[in-house]
């Protein structure tokens, strides 16, 4: 599953990160930023009532919707059995790492330094994302990727339409588009047609790195 996951992700290469304090339809939300190009949606565990919203969004059986913000093998446990495709963590956490080997389910697993990426590779993870991003830019990317240059590296934190593509170019499979794409009011009100906009308009952005 990791390197069918990982295959699909290279290719789509945006993540929208979801953390909004009220969602009304997790379904609508995840078809709204399909049809602006986005397929990888990660619910974060940070939204009230996570678990109804990932049951509802995979209720269609497509992949690429996952949880973020998970922090324990209990959380882990929880949101697989919701349905999440996928995890999503701040940092290491090995327990959370074991928790969804053991359900099958790929991680993506955060780190900043060289030692927590290796940490995250002796974990077996399907991709180590690297936050915060923007606190240390592109160039980053191509640093890590001297020691470690076939590791899988997510950027977040930071990400917008404006240094997406420089991510990309400096070494990143995927990014992750928070605020810029999915605005907490934005979402809460439900005006799905602007959150397909803003979808277009990042997945647009990417494009510069192609």
């Amino acid at each position: 599953m990791s390197t069918d996951f990982l295959a699909q992700l290279s290719k789509d290469r945006v993540i929208a990160v979801v953390r909004a304090p009220e969602i009304p339809d997790g379904a609508a939300l995840c078809e709204a930023l399909r049809e602006g190009g986005i397929h990888w949606i990660e619910f974060t565990r940070t939204t009230p009532g996570l678990a109804a919203h990932l049951r509802r969004a995979v209720a269609d059986g497509r992949d690429g919707v996952g949880a973020g913000t998970v922090m324990t093998a209990d959380q882990a446990e929880e949101l697989i059995e919701a349905g999440a495709r996928y995890l999503v963590t701040p940092g290491c956490r090995p327990s959370v790492a074991r928790a969804a080997a053991a359900a099958g389910i790929p991680v993506v697993m955060g780190a900043l330094t060289p030692t927590e990426v290796g940490l995250a590779l002796d974990l077996d993870v399907a991709a180590v994302k690297i936050f915060p991003a923007r606190a240390f830019g592109p160039r980053h990317f191509r640093d890590l990727a001297g020691p470690f240059p076939d590791v899988p590296l997510v950027a977040s934190g930071g990400i917008n339409a404006d240094n997406a593509a420089d991510f990309l170019t400096a070494g990143a499979r995927a990014v992750c588009a928070g605020s810029e794409v999915v605005p907490p009011a934005v979402v809460a009100a439900g005006d799905w047609p602007e959150i397909t906009r803003r979808a277009r308009a990042f997945t647009d952005a990417t494009r510069a790195a192609d």
